[in-house]
């Protein structure tokens, strides 16, 4: 079939399930898998790379942020060209490029070589991971479609918790650039794997809006940013950012509502779903972010665990996310998106509020049994919202509807390494001894290499402080989300195009 409807496209009835549709959700989460692991497994590296390469703290600081600068300035156009170009094609082209750069940067021999390489990357990333939600919207009816977004979700979860160990086993065994060499045959099987099973699918081809596109560039890599140096260099070092991340995001959206073939339908956020399930992903996004950096520190910091072992810890987050994604596909379709999404975020409040009880000697059962909720209620949680957002979203726009999802998700993320970060920091400051070394009082890394016991334990006290009230903000911000949820996705379909109108979609079946 050359050219479909909507409903052929979107909602086609079981006789014309694609058959290979679970092969095709197996190379989408493939796909996803490999920029989670990447991320997290960077994190690992980070100390072998800044000695072997002779890094700066800023040089490490940009290997950082330049992919996350890069892909976020970039969703919303990769989205927009995906809908308009082919979402298998720009899927593809994403994934050659970061396989490519992953090469590039697996032999930097400095480390100009290798912000280069992570640049490419970002860019690669961005043309991933907005056509993998879209193909799948579009591959999968609305009957199975719960289930084929939960088992996406989940990979994300497996991936921040399997890539630091499998970042660990390969550091033990060979050098620091292997962890990059990891994603070369995972791109190459993606791609091939992708042009063997995937049907090519797009929207009907408009003007693309490139005004629209570099006012989006501007705008979300000024605030992204911001919102990353905040911590640091406070309002006077980050004003400019500020300033043009306000303009940029206010003349993009000036742009969009007055363009003829505008790239982001802004008529979207007039939708109380839509917006619910946004506002949602922000917030659990927000916690989550913030959940993996303040305990990842207290497990190494307080409690003394190796990195392996603090990966390893993490598990109980990850099975449990794995389980609930599945249970909550099929209870999304017996009690509907609303109840699952806020039934998930009150789980996930509880798991904030268990974590913000635990002392300097918490026995491992606790953190376990706190992680283990917070697992379930993102497994509840975040597929709902998802399949809410995307079912707000018109077919012929699932692409810039995925990437907008994708956008929300890495803002919520950055607000909360952000925001969180800055409240652990300042907390863990004030519980310090005055009579402390400034450097002590900034980093309680600092605090227990010094080899004084008496700092070494003030320091644990006043984290563990310093994470209680964290946690109890993490909490806070997702009770939030639930009460949204609760009152404004009322009536939310599980990405099943029914919020949508009728429109044109085009499926190519290119083998």
């Amino acid at each position: 079939m050359s050219k479909t409807d909507n409903t052929a496209a979107v909602d086609s009835p079981v006789a014309e399930r694609n058959p290979k549709r679970w092969w095709i959700l197996i190379v989408l989460c493939l796909s996803s898998l490999v920029l989670v692991i990447d991320n997290m497994v960077l994190n690992v590296a980070i100390p072998q790379i800044s000695t072997e390469l002779n890094a700066t703290s800023q040089d490490i600081q940009w290997v950082i942020d330049a992919y996350i600068l890069v892909f976020a300035g970039l969703l919303l156009t990769s989205g927009s060209l995906s809908d308009r170009f082919g979402r298998r094609l720009v899927m593809i082209v994403g994934l050659a490029l970061f396989g490519a750069a992953s090469l590039l940067a697996a032999y930097a021999s400095n480390p100009e070589m290798l912000i280069a390489g992570r640049v490419v990357m970002g860019i690669g990333g961005a043309l991933i991971m907005p056509s993998t939600l879209s193909i799948l919207i579009t591959v999968f009816d609305e009957q199975e479609r719960p289930k084929a977004i939960a088992s996406w979700s989940a990979v994300a979860m497996i991936g921040m918790v399997g890539g630091p160990i499998v970042g660990g086993v390969m550091l033990n065994h060979f050098w620091w650039g292997s962890v990059f060499l990891l994603n070369v045959p995972i791109a190459i099987v993606a791609i091939l794997a992708a042009m063997a099973l995937m049907p090519e699918s797009k929207g009907p081809w408009t003007k693309p809006d490139l005004l629209g596109m570099v006012l989006s560039i501007v705008g979300t890599t000024a605030a992204v940013w911001t919102i990353i140096e905040f911590p640091h260099a406070g309002i006077s070092g980050t004003w400019p950012g500020l300033v043009v991340a306000i303009a940029g995001v206010a003349a993009f959206i000036a742009r969009e509502l007055t363009a003829e073939h505008p790239m982001v339908p802004m008529h979207l956020f007039r939708n109380k779903v839509f917006t619910a399930s946004s506002f949602s992903l922000v917030l659990v996004t927000f916690a989550n972010a913030g959940l993996m950096l303040v305990l990842t520190q207290y497990l190494q910091f307080v409690l003394d665990y190796s990195p392996i072992k603090t990966a390893v810890a993490f598990t109980p987050m990850a099975l449990s996310a794995l389980v609930f994604n599945m249970v909550g596909a099929g209870l999304t379709q017996k009690l509907g998106v609303r109840s699952v999404a806020v039934v998930g975020l009150l789980i996930l409040a509880a798991g904030s509020a268990v974590l913000a009880v635990m002392q300097v000697d918490s026995p491992f059962w606790l953190p376990a049994v706190a992680m283990a909720l917070v697992g379930a209620g993102a497994g509840l949680a975040m597929p709902a919202a998802i399949g809410a957002l995307m079912g707000a979203v018109p077919p012929e726009q699932a692409g810039v509807g995925s990437a907008l999802n994708d956008t929300i998700q890495q803002t919520g993320g950055a607000l909360g390494v952000a925001v969180l970060g800055a409240i652990l920091a300042s907390t863990y400051k004030n519980g310090m001894p005055e009579d402390a070394p400034e450097a002590i009082r900034e980093n309680v890394t600092s605090a227990i290499a010094s080899g004084n016991d008496a700092l070494a334990n003030a320091a644990r006290e006043a984290f563990t402080s310093a994470m209680q009230t964290t946690f109890w903000a993490s909490g806070a911000a997702v009770l939030i989300a639930s009460v949204v949820a609760f009152f404004l996705m009322k009536g939310a379909h599980a990405a099943t195009g029914e919020e949508a109108p009728a429109v044109e979609a085009e499926l190519v079946d290119t083998p």
